[in-house]
C-alpha cells in the first residue's frame, strides 16, 4: 500500500485500515424505514479507492473542486476518502439549496462536477447550464428519490454505482498535501455572499485529534450527530473525531428531535451536539417517563438558554458542555459544573483573546469589572491567525487583521473571565444555529409581481436562545388594498424556493418601509409597527 501523509484523511483511514480493518467506525442509522448503513475502516479504504479510480476517469486532477448535494450517507464519507486520495477538494452544500444561491456557491468554488442525492437532482438539473465550468453530475440513488440507472442516464446524469465500482487494482493515487484544501465549508453569508472557508487536511486532522481532550471524551465513547455533514460541527466534532481516533460514531441522514433519545438508546450513544434552537425544540417535546433513561453522558451545546439549562440537565440526566466557536476557528468552553449557567465559557488553553470597540481599541473594565465588545482570538504562542476564504483575499485579510481572528460577535465578560454571547454584529440573522442570508429571501419576494418593496429583518427569537432571531419579511404590495394581498400564497412561494430555515416566521404588510435619507430601512420603526399593528402581521398557515 502506498503511504499517504498521516495528516491527511487518506493517511488516517489507510493507517487504520491496516491496524484495525474490521473496526466499525461509522453507522448511518436507517430511521426505522431503511437498513442501517455501516463502514469499517477496511470498507472505507476499499470503497474510497474504487470511487477515486472512477472519479479519476472523469478527468479530475489534484486541486480540482467537486460539489456535493448530499444528506448524511456513507457514500459521503467514501467520497471524502476518495477526494483525499486524488488530491481534490469537496465543496459540501446543503442539498436543500436551490436557484441563484446554488449557482453562486458552485461557480464561486469553480466546481468541475457535482455528486448529488437523487432527491436533490431537480435543483441541480434546473441550474447546471448556468454554472460555468460544470462538466458533469453524478447521481446517488436513494430510497427517497428512487432513481434508476436508466432514469439518471436519460437526463445526462452519471450513476454513482458505475463510478464506485471501478477496479482500482494497480492504481497509484497522488494523495494530498496536509496544507492543501480538503473541503470548502461555506459560511451562511451573514454580511454578503457566502464565503468558502478553506479547511485544510492538517487543520481537520489536528483539530479532530485533540477533540477528545477538549470535550472530555472517554475511551468507551460512542458519538452521535443528526447535524449535516455540510457544516463543520458534524464534520469535525463528530465524524472527524471518530475517524481520526477510532471512536465509533452514529449519524442520522437528517436530524429528528422526536427520535433523538430513542436513537441514543438503540445505539448506546454517549454524546451528541445541539446548536441554537435545537435545545429549546427538544426541551419543548412533551416529557416522557423515560426521559432520563438514556446512555448519554454529556451534550456539547451552543446556545443553551439559561432559563432551561439546569432543568434540561435534570430532566435528561446529562451534563452540558457549552461551547462557542466558528468554522474559521476560535473556541471557548464552559465545562460541566465549572462555569456559570448561560456562559459560553473561557478560551481554550491554546488561545488568548481581546474584547474591542468599534474602533478596534481594547475595552476597559467597568466599575463592576465587566467588559463588553467584539471578541478577537490569537494563538497563545503569538502565531497570527490565518483564515483563507477561497478566491477572496480581501475578506481573508479583514477576518485576520493584525493577526487576530475577528469573530464578528459581541460578548460580555464578567470580572472572573466568564463570557456571555450577546449578539452578532451587522445585519445577519442567526436562526436555529445558522446564519440566514436575507438577500436570498428578499430576492425571492421581490420577484413576485404583486410586491412593490421588501425588507427582511430579525426580531428576538421566540425560542429564547441568546443571539437568535426570528425572520420577518416587511412587504409593500403594489395594490394599496392590503387586505387583497395573498399572504399565504407568498408563504407557499417562500417554502417552495427557499431553504426551510430561511422561510419567514412572519410577513408584515405595510404601505411603505420606513427608511433613512440614504434609503436604509429603519428596523426600529418596523419593530414598533410590528407591535402596534398586529392585524397587519401574518404567520404561515400549515
Amino acid at each position: 500500500m502506498t503511504d499517504y501523509d498521516p495528516l491527511t484523511l487518506a493517511g488516517i483511514v489507510g493507517k487504520w485500515a491496516v491496524e484495525r480493518p474490521d473496526f466499525q467506525v461509522l453507522t448511518v442509522e436507517g430511521a426505522g424505514v431503511r437498513a442501517d448503513e455501516t463502514r469499517t475502516y477496511a470498507q472505507l479504504w476499499d470503497k474510497g479507492r474504487g470511487l477515486a479510480a472512477g472519479l479519476h476517469k472523469l478527468g479530475l486532477e489534484p486541486g480540482d473542486m467537486v460539489g456535493t448535494l448530499l444528506a448524511n450517507h456513507v457514500e459521503f464519507v467514501d467520497l471524502m476518502v476518495a477526494s483525499s486520495l486524488l488530491g481534490i477538494a469537496l465543496v459540501p452544500i446543503d442539498p436543500r439549496t436551490r436557484g441563484d444561491k446554488l449557482i453562486y456557491m458552485l461557480a464561486a468554488a469553480g466546481c468541475k462536477g457535482v455528486v448529488a442525492g437523487d432527491y436533490a437532482l431537480p435543483e441541480i438539473l434546473a441550474v447546471r447550464e448556468r454554472v460555468a465550468g460544470l462538466q458533469w453530475v453524478v447521481g446517488v440513488p436513494t430510497d427517497e428519490g428512487r432513481a434508476t440507472t436508466p432514469q439518471l442516464q436519460a437526463v445526462g446524469v452519471r450513476p454513482y454505482g458505475e463510478l464506485a465500482g471501478t477496479d482500482f487494482r494497480g492504481e497509484e493515487f497522488p494523495g494530498s498535501n496536509p496544507d492543501s484544501p480538503m473541503e470548502l465549508i461555506y459560511t451562511s453569508g451573514t454580511t454578503g455572499d457566502p464565503k468558502g472557508i478553506v479547511m485544510t487536511h492538517r487543520r481537520y486532522c489536528e483539530t479532530s485529534k485533540i477533540a477528545p481532550f477538549l470535550f472530555g471524551f472517554k475511551p468507551d465513547e460512542r458519538l452521535y450527530s443528526g447535524l449535516s455533514l455540510t457544516h463543520a460541527n458534524a464534520q469535525v466534532i463528530t465524524l472527524g473525531t471518530a475517524l481520526v481516533n477510532a471512536i465509533p460514531c452514529v449519524l442520522s441522514r437528517r436530524f429528528s428531535k422526536s427520535r433523538l433519545w430513542d436513537i441514543t438508546r438503540k445505539y448506546g450513544c454517549t454524546n451528541f451536539t445541539l446548536l441554537g434552537g435545537m435545545t429549546t425544540a427538544i426541551y419543548a417535546e412533551s416529557p416522557r417517563p423515560n426521559d432520563a433513561d438514556n446512555p448519554v453522558r454529556s451534550i456539547i451545546s451552543a446556545g443553551m438558554p439559561a432559563a432551561i439549562w439546569n432543568e434540561f440537565r435534570r430532566r435528561f440526566k446529562v451534563e452540558l458542555l457549552e461551547f462557542y466557536g466558528a468554522a474559521e476557528g476560535g473556541l471557548t468552553a464552559n465545562p460541566p459544573g465549572i462555569g456559570p449557567v448561560g456562559s459560553i465559557g473561557k478560551p481554550i488553553a491554546t488561545l488568548v483573546h481581546r474584547l474591542v470597540d468599534e474602533e478596534g481599541n481594547d475595552v476597559p473594565a467597568d466599575a463592576h469589572g465587566e467588559r463588553t465588545g467584539e471578541l478577537l482570538f490569537r494563538h497563545k504562542d503569538g502565531t497570527p491567525f490565518k483564515v483563507e476564504y477561497f478566491g477572496n483575499p480581501e475578506a481573508s485579510a479583514r477576518k485576520c487583521a493584525g493577526g487576530w481572528l475577528h469573530m464578528g460577535d459581541v460578548v460580555r465578560e464578567n470580572r472572573d473571565g466568564w463570557m456571555y454571547f450577546l449578539y452578532r454584529k451587522g445585519s445577519g440573522i442567526r436562526r436555529n444555529g445558522e446564519f440566514v442570508d436575507t438577500a436570498f429571501i428578499e430576492k425571492v419576494i421581490a420577484e413576485v409581481p404583486e410586491v412593490d418593496d421588501v425588507y427582511v429583518y430579525g426580531i428576538a427569537s421566540a425560542n429564547g436562545v441568546p443571539g437568535e432571531k426570528d425572520v420577518v419579511a416587511a412587504v409593500v404590495p403594489k395594490n394599496p388594498d392590503l387586505d387583497g394581498f395573498d399572504v399565504q400564497g407568498l408563504f407557499r412561494l417562500c417554502r417552495q424556493k427557499l431553504e426551510a430555515n430561511a422561510v419567514p416566521s412572519r410577513i408584515q404588510l405595510l404601505d411603505q418601509i420606513p427608511k433613512t435619507a440614504s434609503e436604509k430601512p429603519q428596523d426600529r420603526f418596523l419593530v414598533e409597527a410590528l407591535e402596534s399593528n398586529p392585524a397587519a402581521v401574518y404567520t404561515e398557515a400549515r
